[in-house]
């Protein structure tokens, strides 16, 4: 079933989620809906809390970044399978050097903006099958993984802009918080129901 995407000024984006109950029996069909949901809204990674489920959970498929012509050929192969479920995520390390890309989110609609972040990072996590894993990943698909891991501890990426172009996005933000925008898939806002 695909899912509303919880908008910008919706709570369940601002708080810590907890850690997932790898006994829950809904766990399955949750993992299902998120990938339909983030397909459907032509996304490259989800997180639990943009469906309002407040736990360390999210699903990336960075495939569509695999077409950008400017990437190295050796980024290009990494992205094109670079499809995973991550459970209780830790991020064990950050290197490297801090590079900027223009980031978007499903939660907020229509805004994009650079974003700097550590060129590599290790990540220990469970898989959809609970299998135990430790990537370390670098360029685009660590920084996808950073934006998602991001939503499971309370951040969206708008927090880690400068007070200047915060203030300079404060309508079109206001906008998306009180449902004033027309997006392109079903999303939730906190002052209003769900649209689509």
């Amino acid at each position: 079933m695909i899912l509303p995407i919880v908008a910008y000024g919706s709570s369940v984006l601002k708080v810590k989620a907890s850690a997932v109950n790898t006994e829950d029996p809904n766990m399955e069909k949750l993992i299902a809906d998120m990938w339909k949901t983030m397909y459907n809204a032509n996304g490259v990674g989800l997180a639990a809390p943009q469906v309002g489920e407040s736990i360390r959970l999210f699903v990336i498929d960075a495939s569509p970044f695999a077409q950008d012509e400017e990437l190295a050929l050796e980024e290009v192969e990494v992205l094109k399978d670079f499809k995973q479920v991550f459970i209780n995520p830790i991020i064990l390390e950050e290197t490297g050097e801090e590079w900027d890309f223009k980031e978007g989110c499903l939660s907020i609609p229509n805004i994009r903006e650079d974003v700097s972040r550590k060129e590599e990072i290790t990540i220990h996590f469970f898989d959809e099958q609970l299998k135990e894993k430790t990537l370390t990943l670098n360029g685009l698909s660590a920084r996808i993984v950073q934006h998602e891991y991001d939503h499971i501890e309370g951040i969206l990426f708008t927090d880690k802009l400068t007070p200047l172009k915060k203030r300079l996005l404060k309508g079109k933000l206001n906008n998306i918080s009180n449902g004033n925008i027309d997006p392109d898939y079903k999303m939730h806002f906190s002052a209003k129901k769900i649209r689509k």
